[in-house]
């Protein structure tokens, strides 16, 4: 038997939430993609990425194998999510929302086409549809024309308002908080995990308190020791710690989509001499580093200049990523202002309101003295003359050498 299952509905379920931003912050971002839409001529952009709907709607979607979108047209912004989210997409955008069910396949792309009748000239993410969701967009939209909206989309968010700036410091002064209880919960035989947990409940109950409208999600903490330190992103192990350990202390709590981050190397009670010296070294790049933040500095000239000072000690080969990075709308598992690296290929020129952090880190091989990896990270907002550093977590072997008591 067959039955006659809809494959669109509006779930307007409860009350709209307080949301992360004011409506003029929310309109500001809304025209500014808008004003992307007139200058490549487009009757629409569809984004589809974690970081583009969240931007532009304050929706953050659980993908769980579905595909999401936000519609914006010269007089709509629309979020389109699954049945399986109920109400709650309808709560959070800034905008309207369309509902797909489940009971064909190709759903998504029908609600696309009914909000999107006639279109010509379509705007996607590039760097995030993949290869079957171009194809079945070419199949929903035939002869319609994909222009990339990504790279226009990147550079607006690179330059921060002042409530983002607003969020991105609480988040910096609630990634300190979780860098002091993850210390607090150090000792020699505590497992990674225990460090880490203390760490992360810390830091959502704080943003709970700061933010009591916010969903609370995604906030965690890597804490590695010994070889564990030697990758930046290495996962929480039970690995207990021992005694002269390397420690590597990583807070990254979530704001409604905006990662912050405090990183900093530690020791168990004891620092050899070996270990003394690199950390020396890569505390001389950040401190190098930090000075070099300010309007009108390239990101290249900064990754040359802070590669010579490895290169002086002997241990440029040591080093793992870039120096630094933008923050914002990203996370682990999404996001990435490319634009906006400490990297020596990137020649963007820093601005006031760019949000970039220093974060050099070197990697000693085990088996060798000083074995491990050796990383401090910062955040700083980049100002009219300079920088202002909103991580207050202290650095260095006065305060990072943790003993017992």
């Amino acid at each position: 038997m067959a039955f006659d299952m809809e494959r669109l509905k509006e779930i307007p379920n409860g009350e709209r939430v307080e949301g992360t931003f004011t409506a003029a912050e929310m309109a500001r971002r809304q025209d500014g993609l808008r004003g992307i839409l007139a200058e490549l001529n487009l009757d629409a952009a569809i984004l589809t990425s974690y970081h583009g709907i969240n931007y532009y709607s304050d929706f953050l979607y659980c993908r769980f194998g579905r595909r999401y979108a936000l519609v914006v047209t010269p007089d709509r912004v629309v979020s389109v999510s699954a049945n399986i989210d109920g109400g709650q997409p309808w709560r959070r955008t800034v905008g309207e929302n369309l509902v797909y069910t489940d009971w064909r396949r190709d759903n998504w792309f029908h609600a696309l086409q009914t909000l999107l009748p006639g279109a010509k000239r379509l705007g996607i993410e590039f760097d995030h549809v993949d290869l079957d969701t171009r194809r079945l967009l070419g199949e929903a939209f035939e002869g319609a024309a994909f222009i990339d909206v990504a790279a226009a989309s990147m550079r607006q968010r690179m330059i921060k308002s002042d409530e983002e700036i607003a969020l991105i410091k609480q988040g910096a002064r609630i990634a300190d908080l979780g860098g002091a209880a993850c210390a607090e919960a150090i000792g020699v035989g505590v497992p990674e995990h225990e460090v880490a947990l203390h760490a992360t409940q810390a830091m959502v109950r704080e943003i709970a308190r700061t933010y009591p409208d916010a969903e609370l999600m995604d906030t965690w903490t890597w804490f590695q020791s010994g070889l564990n330190t030697d990758g930046a992103h290495n996962p929480v192990t039970s690995r207990r710690i021992e005694r002269g350990d390397i420690l590597s202390l990583n807070c990254f709590p979530m704001i409604a989509g905006y990662y912050t981050a405090l990183e900093r190397t530690l020791f168990a009670e004891q620092v050899s001499d070996a270990h003394q010296r690199y950390w020396d070294i890569n505390l001389e790049v950040y401190h190098a580093g930090l000075a070099l933040i300010r309007p009108g500095a390239r990101c290249c000239d900064i990754a040359h200049e802070l590669n010579a000072i490895y290169d002086r000690h002997g241990v440029l080969d040591k080093r793992t990523f870039g120096y630094g990075h933008s923050f914002g709308v990203l996370s682990h598992y999404y996001g990435r202002e490319a634009g906006l690296e400490l990297r020596e290929d990137v020649e963007t020129v820093l601005e006031p309101n760019m949000v970039v952090s220093i974060e050099p880190m070197i990697t000693i091989p085990g088996g060798e003295p000083g074995a491990g990896g050796y990383r401090e990270h910062d955040i700083l907002v980049v100002t009219e003359d300079g920088a202002d550093n909103i991580t207050g977590f202290p650095v260095g072997s006065e305060k990072n050498i943790i003993r017992a008591g």
